[in-house]
């Protein structure tokens, strides 16, 4: 399956927000998605209304950016998966760089979330990737699958084919810096010889995360173990992210 998700970040206010939903659901009928899951991702406070707007468009699924792994408690400031799935979310990103970076994520933490998401019936976004210092140390391959696999280490498998996987190498977010595609390639293609020969689970979708956009992402796409992207600053363009679904649709 291709899969296309935007995240918007902390971006857009409401009302710009529910303009560019309204750009992103006129540009994107039907016949211009064809095969291709579109996601987006907009911050919690502009869950609802970005739920609504797509409640006649079956098209365009909605993930949240986080979640909490209990359905409840003390939490102050948190947003529980139960919650989300209680707003007709389809789908979290979990372990994403930046909530590792910054919020101190573990990969335990990022396994517990992953476990919560599927028993509310959420689709898991799953992110993993390198920083820059194991990219130089030549480790990014088995320190990517350590992530990964720490993720899915207490899942059934056979809910494993209803998540996705980002790759995402950290050098490459918000830097301007882009993996090649064959960079890109050599990842997914050994994550998902990994998680065969793990799991037992090859089928999930792999899709790039790291500075893609319109410039760079027909080769990219064009891999075969690359199955879509995780969009950061080029989904809060509309023209921008509909040209990469539609890049990604003819590759």
């Amino acid at each position: 399956m291709k899969l296309l998700a935007g995240n918007w970040k902390m971006n857009n206010t409401l009302e710009e927000g529910a303009d560019l939903m309204e750009a992103l659901i006129e540009g994107l009928p039907a016949e211009v998605v064809g095969d291709v899951r579109v996601v987006v991702s907009p911050p919690f406070l502009q869950l609802p209304q970005i739920v609504h707007a797509l409640w006649e468009n079956a098209q365009i699924a909605v993930a949240a950016q986080n979640g909490h792994a209990a359905d409840g408690g003390a939490f102050t400031g948190e947003v529980s998966m139960a919650m989300l799935r209680d707003a007709e979310v389809d789908a979290v990103i979990i372990g994403h760089s930046e909530r590792r970076q910054y919020f101190g994520e573990t990969d335990s933490d990022v396994a517990e979330k992953v476990q919560s998401a599927l028993r509310n019936q959420l689709i898991p976004i799953v992110c993993v990737g390198e920083v820059l210092a194991q990219r130089k140390a030549g480790t990014y391959l088995e320190d990517t699958w350590n992530q990964l696999h720490a993720a899915f280490a207490r899942v059934n498998p056979e809910d494993m084919s209803d998540c996705v996987i980002a790759y995402e190498p950290v050098w490459a977010i918000g830097t301007g810096e882009v993996a090649t595609a064959a960079q890109a390639q050599e990842v997914h293609a050994y994550l998902r010889a990994q998680m065969e020969a793990t799991f037992g689970v090859s089928d999930m979708p792999i899709v790039y995360g790291g500075s893609c956009k319109p410039s760079n992402a027909a080769e990219i796409f064009a891999q075969p173990d690359v199955d879509g992207g995780l969009i950061g600053g080029a989904s809060l363009v509309a023209a921008d992210f509909i040209a990469l679904v539609e890049l990604l649709k003819a590759s």
